[in-house]
This record gives structure tokens, C-alpha cells and sequence, in this order.
């Protein structure tokens, strides 16, 4: 039966009533083909296999306890490419087969790189004499903080030193990368989420070679290494030094926060940034400019494109007889992979570099440069080299953009503005309006396609985001990356300072639209944190928005609105608990958190955030706790429990008495007759914990399942993992961090 003899059918009266559910779905049935059909005519099928490849990947991150057999994953995608190829007369099962094929394979490449970069991570704090070569140095306001090659630490045998640490120190000696530096440092593991599916700061530093992190204490002598350091650590810190150096110089030419600015643009070096700058560029949107990423990476390739592109075009007969296009896109490639390399081959600018190396290499086989192949490609190798990615901001937020901003070209490509007939003056004024409302328009796209996953990561949107990014880019597309580029050409000539001092008044115009911005109501508004499964559910409706061309596209708008109407509304926590037990955060009768104990400045900060509270840390509105004393402190929830963090453990029969949520750092007593205890053992086994007052009880949730392995916690050579309570305790550090 073909289409249209089914629609006739289903409408035709006299279908007897058992014949209309068989030829509606005939109907159905041929509209799809006919929709897949359209979707292969366009290429439109391959990019799905970097979604199956990234389900694999997520499969591996959310369901492996332990270290999975890298041969299983590779087996099963060889099965299923077997597959594929035998079943060429029948695209339906060749499509999933290789959809599956393309699963295996990235469950694969997570297991591959998870053991790729084992190394030890420290177990516990550890005072000790430490010495290694510095490989990267990042300036900040008050001293430094380093990257170190461990050489030795204290008596740790190689099997329990971590290969790297990051430290920092106030007072700012005299180091260089490369240097080989002995002090004692204060060190401890990398710190697990503050709370529940917060961020994961052990996991990436895991994935970042990173095995503790710490502060050094004294003096930091610079002696002769007892060994030669490795070729690749010399390449780096040779690299970082030049970066270094070349940020000096920028911050000189210009001063202030302007030079900072315009420093991290160029080297990728934010550290001299202040919290001040960083709080205005992020309310008025833009914050993203100052990370090296796909818009520094396209901006630098196009400067570069166009700079070559017309020097060759001024070559008599060259751009007649030779492609000088092709030309140009190969020197670009060529520019763009040295500015990644020099802005510290970042992980978010090298998925950058991948997606505009791609983009540049169809221009040398004559394919469109932006497409939502190209786009699946550079998504396909920066997944396989780096698969820990997909859980991050940045890679979503990227790939989110791009798919939007191609999915909405033919909207995007009309010429709004048209001048035909006009003078100079009125083109010019034309060419400028359509500027700004491409400008306006892409910003737009790219904010909405990227809004959920700002939004689960940071609790925080920017209503005037739009305005802040068309004011701005501008000046960072004409004035600032050009100027960047020439810098970078004129610095080994020594004459680069006029040119940072013309970047450094565009980057105060930046700032001023920045800062005038900020000044707006709700500039900023802090949302409530909700849960993955509605993130799930919102990729799941913008993936077919996105990757479809045909009818099928229509298919996201269900799981979009399913997954909007679950994140307006999370189930937002009573009570949130620090991973140490030094400190907890309770909603009481005005429905806002007041806190208990002493929390860590960042754990508080996070809370906050995820509980769509725009109060600040240091508020002392917080600290509303009815009676703290040496002892501990006391609170009533605004359910009537009452809930004890008992900070000596004095006070922990009586609060066992007399709470109804027990909270210590130490081990409470067998008999406590509170509904819940959360105490050493329980912290350990768990990690930070939030509660929610149901009317059946207590709901837990923790940052880890009891007795939880994942293949990033385990050491390289992993015994059988010990049970909860063999785990050591941690002391509290009350140090801050960053991510």
C-alpha cells in the first residue's frame, strides 16, 4: 500500500473499524521512510554515530563499578560491524547495528583512556619534603600556582607518589617552568563534589594526571636536577615560560585589569584576573571570550585565512592559475595549531582546534566548511582522544552552539538588511545593520541551544547575555583578535608594545559594556540545581531539533517541553552536609539555608548556588543557627526537626537524645536514637550528603553509592577495594579550590 492509498484508507468511511489501526500504521510506517530517506539523501544519518559513540562513553561514566576488560567493548563493536556488513540489503538493521557498533566503541575509548592515564593518587593529607620539576607556572594576584613533576615526596614509594601535584604559594619566588624546586608542602587528594552531582573536581584532575593538591610551605629552593628532566617536560615549560614572558608584556604594555584581559586572550593565562573582573564579564555573558576556545580558535583561523588569502591574491597570475584559497586554509590550519599550542593546548582549545581544522580541510576538498558532518567528525576524534569531555561544560556547550547555528542557517543566512540602490553611505549603514542582527540573532541561537547545560553546570543565567555578546564581539572580532595575531607577529621583532596598548582600549571598551551591563536588575539570576535526568531528557529533544532536516525533527519538541517542565521544578534539598562534617547548611521556617558549623567557603558557595540562592558566602545572614557554643551548634528545620552538629564529642549523647539528625566528624556511639546519623564512618563511606524531610523520613542522597569504585579512584594496580569503614578519614582543610 503506498502513502497515499493509506491516508485514503484511514479517511475513507466505509474502512471497516479492524482495518484502521493496520493501515494508520501502514501510513506511519511509509511517512517515516520517507522521512529517513530524506535524512540519508542529506546526509544527515552520520552524525548520530557520534551520538551512539558519546552513549557509549556516558554508559561507562554511569554504570562501571571497577575497571571494565578493554577486549569486551572491542569484540562486541567487531560483532556488530559484522553485522552491518551482512545486512546491506536491509538499511533499518545496518543502521543499528553500526549505531551499536559506534556504542561498543566509545565504552571503549573511555576504558582505554581511564587506564591510559592511571597514575597514584594520594590517599590521605600528607606534610612532607617535596621535590620535582616545575612544568607549568600560572601568575596570580598573590603569588603562584605550579604544576610539579614529582621527583620525591617524603618516603612515599613511587607506587603511592603521585606523578603530578598543584600547589601554590603566597609570596612569588623567583621560579621558572623547567626549574627544579625542593620544599615541603602540605598536600591532600583532590577533593570529590561538594555535593551530590556537583562538580567533580577529583575526576578531572584524575584525567589531568594530577594526584593531590596542596600549598607549599617556606622557602622553595631551585636546585640541579639529579636527572635530565623528559624531552616532552622541557617542551612544555619552554613553552609555558614563553607564555609566561609574553604575559608580562601584554599586562605592562596596558595595566590593570584592561592588561589581564587582554593577557588571557591572547596566552590563555587567567590568573591575574580578579574575582571583580571575573563576576562582571560572566553577569554580562561574555565571559566565554576570555577562555580560549571555538571563538578565539575561528576568529584566529579566519584572521589568518583572510591575511594570506589577500597577500597571495597581490601575486601576479597566482590567483589565476594556483588555488589560493586552498592556499590560505592550509596556512590557517597552520597558524590556528600554533596559537593552540601557545595558549597551553587546553582541553576546551584543542577540541576547538579539532572542529576548525576539519572546517579547514573541506575547504581543501572542496566540501562546505560548516555541516553537521564536519561538526560529528571533530566530535567522533575529540571524544576518542579524550572521552572524560563529554561529562564537562565546556565540550557540551561547544558542540551545543555549533549544531544550533547550523541546524538555524537557512534562518540565519537571508540578508535582513538590503541597500540595493543606495549610496555608499547607505550600504555601509546596511551592511552594519545586518552585521548587528546576524550578530544578535547567532548569540541568540547559541544561548538557547546552550542554556541547559549552563544552567545545570552553573545555576545561573544572564537574561542580558544577548546584549553583552553584540556589543562586544564586535570589538573582539575586528579590534582584539586582529591585533592579537599581529602582536603575536611583531613580538619576536620587539615591536609589539604599540600594538597590546590599541588591544588594551578595546578590551577597556569590553569592560565598560561589561561593567555598565552588570549594573542592570537581575543581571544575574542564580537558579535551582536540578538533576540529570531532566539534562537527559532536554538532549534527548534537542538532539533530533538539531541533527533532523526532515519532519522528524518535530520528534524533540515532546522530550524539550518533558524536560523543561522537570527542571522548573527539582526537588531541591533541606539539608546539605560537607564531605568532612565540619559544617552543614539547613533550610528553616523562612525556607532559606542558615548554616552550622564552619562549612568550606567553596562547599557554601555551591550549596547556595544549587539551591538558587543569590546570597553571597560571606552573607551573615546565614549564620542563624538558635545556639552555638565550643561544643557544637543546634538548629530547627522548618519541618520541626531538629537537627545537631556536634563539633566535640562531649556533646554527642546528649544530641543523640535529643536530635533528630545527628551530624560529627567523629564516631557517634552505637546506641544514638536519632532518625538519622551522619558521622565519620558514614562520611567516609559516602562523601558529601544532602537530605531532603519527606514525610516518611528522611531522603539521602550521596555524592557516592557505599562501597562505590569507580575506575577513576582506583589505583593503577588495584587491590580488592576495602569495605566503608577501612576507609582512612580525612581531616578537614577548610582550603579553597578551584576548578
Amino acid at each position: 500500500m503506498t502513502r497515499g492509498e493509506a491516508r485514503l484508507a484511514v479517511r475513507g468511511a466505509g474502512l471497516p473499524a479492524r482495518l484502521a489501526p493496520r493501515a494508520l500504521a501502514l501510513h506511519l510506517g511509509s511517512g517515516a521512510a520517507a522521512c529517513l530517506a530524506e535524512e540519508a539523501a542529506q546526509r544527515r544519518l552520520f552524525p548520530w554515530l557520534a551520538v551512539a559513540f558519546g552513549a557509549g562513553i556516558l554508559l561507562f561514566f554511569a554504570g562501571v563499578d571497577g575497571r571494565p576488560s578493554l577486549a569486551a567493548p572491542l569484540v562486541a563493536a567487531g560483532l556488530c560491524a559484522g553485522a552491518a556488513a551482512a545486512c546491506r540489503a536491509r538499511p533499518g538493521a545496518r543502521a543499528a547495528a553500526l549505531g551499536l557498533a559506534a556504542l561498543f566503541l566509545g565504552f571503549a575509548a573511555a576504558t582505554f583512556r581511564v587506564a591510559d592515564v592511571a597514575a597514584p593518587v594520594l590517599a590521605r593529607i600528607t606534610i612532607a619534603p617535596l621535590e620535582g620539576f616545575v612544568e607549568s607556572l600560572d601568575e596570580r594576584e598573590e603569588g603562584a600556582r605550579i604544576v610539579v613533576l614529582v621527583h620525591r615526596l617524603g618516603d612515599l614509594a613511587p607506587a603511592e607518589r603521585p606523578a603530578r601535584v598543584r600547589v601554590s604559594y603566597r609570596r612569588a619566588a623567583p621560579l621558572r617552568p623547567g626549574d627544579f624546586v625542593a620544599a615541603k608542602a602540605r598536600l591532600l587528594p583532590p577533593p570529590e563534589p561538594a555535593r551530590p552531582g556537583g562538580y567533580d573536581f577529583a575526576r578531572d584532575a584524575y584525567f589531568r594526571g594530577i594526584g593531590a593538591v596542596g600549598s607549599l610551605l617556606g622557602a622553595v629552593t631551585v636546585r640541579a636536577p639529579p636527572e635530565p628532566p623528559p624531552l616532552s617536560m622541557r617542551v612544555a615549560a619552554a613553552i609555558d615560560d614563553a607564555r609566561n614572558g609574553l604575559t608580562r608584556r601584554i599586562t605592562d604594555a596596558n595595566g590593570g585589569q584592561a592588561g589581564a584581559v587582554a593577557a588571557a586572550l591572547v596566552t590563555g593565562k587567567r590568573g591575574l584576573i580578579d574575582a571583580t573582573t571575573n563576576d562582571t564579564l560572566r553577569a554580562a555573558g561574555i565571559y566565554h571570550v576570555v577562555s580560549i576556545s571555538g571563538l578565539h580558535m575561528v576568529l584566529a583561523a579566519g584572521v589568518v585565512f583572510w591575511i594570506a588569502r589577500a597577500l597571495l591574491a597581490l601575486v601576479p597570475g597566482l590567483a589565476v592559475s594556483w588555488p589560493i584559497k586552498k592556499f590560505a586554509a592550509g596556512l590557517a590550519m597552520v597558524g590556528v595549531t600554533a596559537y593552540c599550542v601557545f595558549s597551553g593546548w587546553d582541553i576546551a582549545a584543542e577540541r576547538s582546534l579539532v572542529m576548525t581544522l576539519i572546517m579547514l580541510g573541506a575547504i581543501l576538498v572542496d566540501r562546505p566548511a560548516l555541516s553537521l558532518r564536519n561538526l560529528a567528525l571533530a566530535a567522533l576524534i575529540a571524544l576518542a582522544r579524550e572521552p572524560e569531555g563529554l561529562l564537562g561544560p565546556s565540550f557540551q556547550m561547544s558542540f551545543a552552539a555549533v549544531a544550533g547555528l547550523i541546524a538555524c542557517a537557512r534562518l540565519l543566512d537571508g540578508r535582513v538588511v538590503r541597500a540595493e540602490g543606495a549610496g555608499p553611505l547607505g550600504r555601509a549603514l546596511g551592511w552594519a545593520a545586518g552585521a548587528l542582527l546576524g550578530t544578535l540573532a547567532t548569540t541568540l541561537v547559541a544561548q538557547v541551544a546552550t542554556a541547559p547545560f549552563a544552567t545545570y553546570h552553573f545555576q545561573t543565567v544572564q537574561p542580558f547575555g544577548v546584549l553583552g555578546n553584540a556589543l562586544t564581539l564586535p570589538l573582539v572580532s575586528v579590534v582584539v583578535m586582529p591585533a592579537a595575531v599581529l602582536g603575536i607577529l611583531a613580538y619576536p621583532f620587539a615591536l609589539d608594545r604599540p600594538v597590546w596598548w590599541a588591544m588594551g582600549l578595546a578590551v577597556r571598551g569590553m569592560l565598560d559594556i561589561s561593567a555598565w551591563i552588570r549594573g542592570f536588575d537581575h543581571a544575574t539570576l542564580v537558579l535551582p540545581a536540578f538533576g540529570s535526568g531532566a539534562l537527559l531528557v532536554l538532549t534527548l529533544g534537542l538532539l533530533p531539533l538539531t541533527l533532523f532536516a526532515s519532519r522528524l525533527r518535530w520528534l524533540g519538541l515532546a522530550p524539550v517541553l518533558a524536560g523543561i517542565a522537570l527542571a522548573a521544578h527539582p526537588r531541591r534539598p533541606d539539608l546539605y552536609v560537607d564531605r568532612e562534617g565540619a559544617g552543614a547548611a539547613l533550610r528553616v521556617a523562612d525556607g532559606r539555608l542558615a548554616t552550622l558549623g564552619r562549612p568550606p567557603a567553596f562547599g557554601l558557595e555551591q550549596w547556595l548556588k544549587a539551591d538558587g540562592d543569590g546570597r553571597s558566602r560571606g552573607d551573615p545572614d546565614l549564620a542563624r543557627a538558635e545556639r552555638c557554643d565550643a561544643l557544637g551548634c543546634v538548629a530547627t528545620a522548618r519541618n520541626g526537626w531538629r537537627v545537631a552538629l556536634a563539633r566535640d564529642k562531649r556533646a554527642l549523647e546528649a544530641d543523640c537524645a535529643r536530635a533528630d539528625i545527628v551530624i560529627t566528624r567523629a564516631v557517634a556511639p552505637a546506641p544514638c536514637a536519632a532518625r538519622l546519623v551522619i558521622d565519620r564512618a558514614f562520611l567516609a563511606a559516602h562523601g558529601a550528603t544532602t537530605v531532603r524531610f519527606a514525610p516518611e523520613g528522611p531522603a539521602v542522597t550521596t555524592a557516592r553509592r557505599p562501597g562505590e569504585r569507580p575506575a577513576w579512584r582506583l589505583p593503577p594496580s588495584a587491590p580488592p577495594p576495602a569495605p566503608p569503614e577501612a576507609v582512612p578519614p580525612t581531616e578537614p582543610d577548610g582550603a579553597e579550590w578551584e576548578p
